[in-house]
């Protein structure tokens, strides 16, 4: 068995070279192998991103870091070591917190999974593809961390106790709620099905909205807007839960994005104008091969494997 040290030498290593401007596809999926090897890798990798971007002292931490790309390949013993060291070093206080509190119950589905999860005061909780979710193991804490991807929460309301999620410097508060949050690395988007939740920056208050029914926020570090979007629409964004996606004049460059959140087999479209091209159509989240087909015979386009990847193009 890797020791857990062993462990968070390699994610730092994995870490650095996320952060050192010269990320690829290969990378990627590099990276997706060794997290799909197991549980214990998932939770050291994102527990060390987590301290990574929350940390006081991130932007000292990562400029020197882009100076220069680290190598190809994983590092020696003894760079891992010194990484796993300069890191924690530099994150202090927080990040020596977060990896000694035993209070959180780590959940994780690898690419293309789902799970779903009962809690035991009557929530569900499903998660997506490629998705990391913390919860509190307080029996009566009520909070939870996303720290990757996107999960459909259905909270049992209870106003002296609300539910709390954290995810990416956002915190939303069920105010007797069914809510879809996704997080991307630079901003979250949370609609809402039913009830109502408000969204607010972590440190800012001031920056908050409480939702309605068919509502879609996006909150970033500095900025925080609320749309409106039909009930039809943000069906459509839950299909993944009957292993689906629906597309709707939706352009290709948006298609192939979302099958790659599920599939270790990329699709690439490299024409501008290819990529602008709509497709309508109901999809198994599996089917990139299928959706690669289905451009081929319906939009008369090309498609040819490379590797690990289909590129399609005129």
């Amino acid at each position: 068995m890797i020791k857990t040290q062993s462990l968070n030498e390699i994610a730092s290593v994995w870490l650095e070279r996320f952060h050192s401007g010269a990320w690829t596809q290969q990378d990627q999926a590099e990276l997706d192998g060794w997290l799909a090897e197991s549980s214990a890798h998932r939770a050291a990798y994102w527990r060390l991103e987590d301290a990574w971007s929350n940390a006081s002292r991130l932007t000292a931490l990562r400029q020197p870091m882009r100076q220069s790309a680290p190598p190809r390949r994983i590092l020696p013993i003894l760079a891992r070591a010194a990484a796993v060291v300069a890191l924690v070093g530099a994150l202090g206080v927080a990040g020596t917190k977060y990896f000694a509190a035993p209070d959180t119950r780590v959940y994780t589905t690898g690419l293309g999974g789902r799970e779903t999860l009962a809690l035991s005061d009557g929530s569900r909780i499903e998660l997506n593809t490629n998705s990391v979710l913390r919860i509190a193991a307080k029996a009566n804490s009520r909070t939870a961390w996303l720290d990757k991807g996107e999960a459909y929460f259905e909270i049992k309301h209870d106003a002296a106790h609300p539910f709390v999620v954290f995810a990416a410097g956002q915190r939303i508060t069920d105010l007797g709620t069914k809510f879809l949050i996704r997080q991307k690395r630079d901003r979250v988007e949370v609609a809402l099905i039913e009830g109502s939740a408000r969204v607010e920056n972590d440190s800012n208050s001031a920056r908050s909205a409480v939702l309605k029914p068919g509502e879609i926020a996006v909150a970033t570090a500095d900025k925080l807007s609320v749309a409106h979007s039909a009930m039809a629409e943000l069906a459509n964004e839950l299909s993944w839960r009957q292993g689906q996606l629906v597309f709707t004049e939706t352009t290709l460059a948006d298609a192939v994005a979302e099958f790659n959140r599920y599939n270790s087999t990329t699709l690439v479209v490299t024409d501008p104008a290819v990529a602008r091209m709509k497709i309508n159509g109901t999809f198994p989240t599996s089917g990139a091969q299928m959706f690669a087909r289905v451009s081929q015979h319906i939009l008369q386009l090309r498609i040819a494997k490379r590797g690990n990847e289909i590129i399609i193009s005129r």
